[in-house]
């Protein structure tokens, strides 16, 4: 099912937010990355509790909206609940406990994708985008194997939905990623 407006090139993964004391920063540093024209994020928190999460979250949502971007939530909520985000994201360890999609239409669905058996389940349960990583070396993650942008091409080929890539990315990589199946890129730092 084709996606309403239809998906960016460009998604942006918040990097891990501050503690609650320091949201304001933390909001005012996403605004920026909107105001430049990112219109795709993910709120991405894996330290904060589901109450700061969830007051976060709310804050963004709100902020995403002033900027006419798409927000999906990525932390400690099992449901979007009152929250009005576009969707959420999947971490590829809960995609795989997955037999069906977890949210209805027209809310959106994405995943974390680093195998091809986690982008056949991504499909076959009927997430709506994914991130497939990771595909260059990363600051995050130093040392870790990558895939490389062909065997990144090999395994998009796998699936019929849209697949960002992610790891290493910076924005000068849009082109290349293009060429190898990529929807988009995805990343922290090239937004951020």
């Amino acid at each position: 099912m084709p996606i309403d407006p239809p998906l960016p090139d460009a998604l942006l993964i918040t990097p891990e937010p501050p503690d609650p004391a320091h949201f304001e920063w933390f909001l005012d540093r996403l605004g920026r990355a909107l105001s430049s024209g990112i219109a795709l994020v993910q709120l991405r928190a894996k330290t904060l509790d589901a109450v700061a999460y969830r007051e976060l979250a709310r804050r963004t949502c709100a902020l995403c909206r002033r900027h006419g971007a798409r927000i999906v939530l990525n932390g400690p909520l099992e449901s979007l609940g009152d929250l009005d985000a576009d969707g959420l994201h999947l971490p590829s360890a809960r995609l795989m406990q997955l037999t069906s999609r977890p949210l209805l239409r027209p809310k959106l669905l994405s995943a974390a994708c680093h195998s091809r058996d986690q982008l056949l389940r991504a499909q076959a349960i009927g997430v709506d985008f994914v991130t497939l990583s990771p595909v260059l070396p990363t600051r995050s993650h130093p040392g870790e194997p990558t895939l490389g942008w062909q065997q990144f091409e090999t395994l998009a080929a796998q699936v019929t939905l849209p697949v960002y890539a992610l790891g290493g990315m910076t924005r000068a990589m849009a082109a290349t990623a293009h060429a190898h199946g990529a929807h988009g890129i995805a990343g922290i730092s090239a937004f951020w």
